[in-house]
């Protein structure tokens, strides 16, 4: 049995499945599975490997990363990991798996907000990666993430352990969206990546997507601008004069969200396109007249 036995196998498997990556995929988990980096796997994947427990394990291993790979489940939840602003961060069934059109947005903030002492609000925090990134990269010494799911918070904190060093430098709040908050806290910078997706666009998505990653993390009801809706709304309330917002979009959600922050006394309101050039960021202002008398919230991270 050699390293490009073992490989063609796996493809196969994955080809068979459906899985459009099938062979980088197969040697991603080859390489998980025997703890090689790809210099080591391209000298020996000829040679013929040694009949050893270890070895045996480290095939069996494999094969079952194939196995769950091929009935769809994402990469990610397999090597339990992703990558996002160049940090390591854990991921699970219990959050969305960070992706790169989500660092157009915490890269939008450490270019406009190179202050420190700002008090940052993460809302869906999911896995932690933008309030963790911007304590990381940005040197926040003040950030608070929320979220619905307490499962989704259990990871964000082993994030904030593994990258921050310690937990405590983000304040963890379960709860529906600002109910998540205690009455008299103000913030100056607003990020979230809300659900929102329309419902009956759920069942089109990629199996990686639709059976796999938690579904509340994904529904932004009939519309998909449920979220935005009461971010909009609610916002000023918890938002000191001046504060600026930082919201992930669906690519065709610019101009409807951008209305809804106008409406409720954002200015500077700007659309921002992704790498592929569609919408993908919408950033403001609260206007230092638009914040209205401060109120307590709704109880209840991401729940509408």
């Amino acid at each position: 049995m050699t390293l490009h036995r073992l490989l063609t196998e796996g493809t196969e498997c994955l080809q068979k499945a459906g899985e459009p990556e099938a062979a980088l995929d197969a040697r991603t988990l080859l390489l998980e599975a025997f703890h090689l980096d790809l210099v080591h796997f391209l000298t020996r994947r000829m040679e013929l490997l040694p009949g050893t427990e270890e070895t045996a394990r480290a095939a069996e291993a494999y094969r079952r990363m194939v196995a769950r790979r091929s009935r769809r489940e994402p990469l990610q939840h397999i090597l339990g990991t992703q990558m996002f602003m160049g940090h390591e961060f854990r991921v699970s069934r219990h959050v969305l798996i960070p992706r790169q059109d989500t660092e157009i947005l915490a890269e939008q903030v450490l270019k406009e907000q190179p202050f420190p002492q700002k008090r940052v609000l993460d809302l869906c925090t999911g896995s932690g990666c933008l309030a963790v990134s911007l304590a990381a990269d940005g040197g926040y010494r003040d950030v608070t993430a929320a979220d619905l799911s307490e499962q989704a918070l259990d990871v964000a904190r082993e994030n904030a352990r593994r990258i921050l060093g310690s937990e405590q430098r983000i304040r963890f709040r379960q709860g529906n969206l600002f109910g998540a908050l205690e009455p008299g806290e103000t913030f100056d910078i607003l990020v979230s990546n809300p659900p929102y997706i329309p419902t009956e666009v759920i069942e089109g998505l990629q199996p990686e997507v639709r059976d796999y990653e938690p579904r509340m993390a994904l529904d932004g009801a009939a519309d998909g601008l449920a979220f935005y809706r009461r971010i909009a709304a609610e916002a000023a309330d918890w938002l000191n004069p001046g504060a600026s917002l930082y919201l992930e979009i669906g690519w065709d959600q610019g101009e409807a969200v951008r209305g809804l922050l106008e409406q409720a006394g954002f200015a500077g309101v700007q659309v921002l396109p992704d790498l592929a050039g569609k919408d993908r960021v919408v950033r403001a202002d609260l206007r230092p007249d638009a914040r209205t008398e401060k109120g307590q919230g709704n109880t209840g991270g991401c729940d509408v």
